[in-house]
């Protein structure tokens, strides 16, 4: 699918999406519930259709009921052998692996060849030192055997859906077991927004220390009604369109929450004051956002960004593209991006979404400053699937082509 965006303020008044990453922890704890949950205020993007069926695969029941899902939990324990398709959900397939290593049968995780090649290790080396299979082939990874309880020792740099995946499925085994994380720890947010779930349908995992996550065994999930909050992650694109020119409110955001990625604001903030240095280890997710508003004012330095290169597309070396077609150059080092200052200019050649609904909606907001057209804009239905019909309420003039909005 193709978007052409005129250059044009966007105004006006948008409600935040709600959370993709809250969403999928929620859905997973009513999955695994006793009874039947009702979770509300769910957006169907591919990522959650992915969680919804896995949980599926494992046993659950769940039914659409307009923005809202109806769940009856199974337990995966008692599971048959099943096929879970993750599609092209990252969060899924490492969300889904230990609870896919409950029943002792074999699971078979399917998805796109993209995401068969992200990083896996940390589950693969659980998996060799308890006996357990974990076999890869093209867009299958296979998995057998009984997760055991006990300590777990894991790098605390890694991305913490792999300490989340653990964290769903521990509370599940007959004992007590603790994560103990080798500092640095990372995204600390994503693993609270965990926690908060498991509490929030009575189980009682918990930090123990700055280092150590506590997970009593012999847990059960119980049912309840839960409500999805809005998203800082997606919130960050419209309030990004404001550094572009335009004049957009965004609704529904809860002040307290626990998501690391409403730091945005502060870091829109200090990007329009200067050319302001940024650490995105705890909200990777903003990086794209944050190398726009960079470019749309006084540049910036962005530290912690090694992981961009494992996400839906490597981000960094995507951008640095990306933005040379609008005239802005962006450096890479190891662990470290600078966006160099400079005055957008409109695109030569089209711009290329490489498959990431994070790049795609980035490069919406600087064409609002220049105009230009966006091949595989269908990206978004990964997280936001009526982006574009949002963008128009909000005056842009989008014309899009080979996808219906919602």
């Amino acid at each position: 699918m193709r978007a052409v965006i005129a250059p044009g303020a966007a105004r006006g008044t948008v409600a935040a999406p709600p959370s993709k990453s809250m969403a999928h922890r929620l859905l997973i704890c009513a999955g695994l519930a006793e009874g039947e949950s009702l979770i509300t205020h769910v957006d169907p993007s591919e990522d959650i259709l992915a969680t919804l069926d896995c949980l599926r695969a494992l046993g659950a029941e769940a039914v659409w009921e307009k923005d809202a899902v109806r769940l009856r939990g199974c337990d995966p324990a008692r599971a048959d052998s099943a096929v879970l398709p993750c599609r092209e959900s990252g969060s899924t397939l490492r969300f889904m692996i230990p609870l896919a290593l409950l029943s002792g049968r074999e699971m078979q995780l399917q998805g796109s060849e993209t995401l068969m090649t992200r990083p896996l290790g940390i589950y693969e080396d659980i998996c060799r030192a308890q006996g357990l299979r974990f076999e890869r082939e093209g867009r299958a990874l296979r998995v057998a055997g009984r997760l055991a309880p006990g300590r777990y020792c894991v790098p605390g740099n890694i991305s913490s859906q792999f300490i989340s995946g653990l964290l769903f499925a521990l509370p599940l085994l007959a004992e007590d077991s603790r994560i103990e994380l080798c500092p640095p720890v990372e995204s600390r947010p994503y693993l609270d927004m965990t926690l908060e779930a498991l509490r929030a349908f009575g189980v009682g995992a918990d930090w123990s220390g700055e280092e150590t996550l506590r997970v009593p065994g012999g847990s059960r999930y119980r049912a309840r009604e839960a409500a999805v909050e809005g998203d800082y992650s997606n919130a960050a694109f419209f309030e990004a369109l404001n550094c572009a020119g335009g004049g957009v409110t965004v609704t529904g955001l809860r002040q307290d929450s626990l998501q690391g990625d409403r730091v945005y604001r502060e870091a829109f903030d200090r990007l329009r004051t200067g050319m302001a240095t940024v650490d995105v280890t705890d909200c990777p997710d903003l990086a794209p956002v944050l190398f726009t508003v960079a470019a749309l004012c006084h540049g910036g330095i962005f530290t912690g960004t090694r992981r961009l290169r494992f996400k839906e597309s490597d981000r960094g070396t995507v951008m640095a593209g990306e933005l040379a077609k609008f005239g802005i150059t962006l450096r890479q080092e190891e662990n470290r991006i600078t966006v160099c200052p400079g005055e957008p200019r409109t695109p030569r050649e089209p711009l290329d979404s490489h498959n990431d609904h994070r790049i795609a909606m980035a490069l919406s907001v600087l064409c609002t400053r220049t105009g230009g057209e966006i091949n595989g804009a269908e990206a978004v239905r990964k997280s936001l699937p009526d982006y574009w019909r949002r963008l128009k309420e909000l005056g842009v003039e989008v014309q899009t082509d080979g996808m219906d909005q919602p």
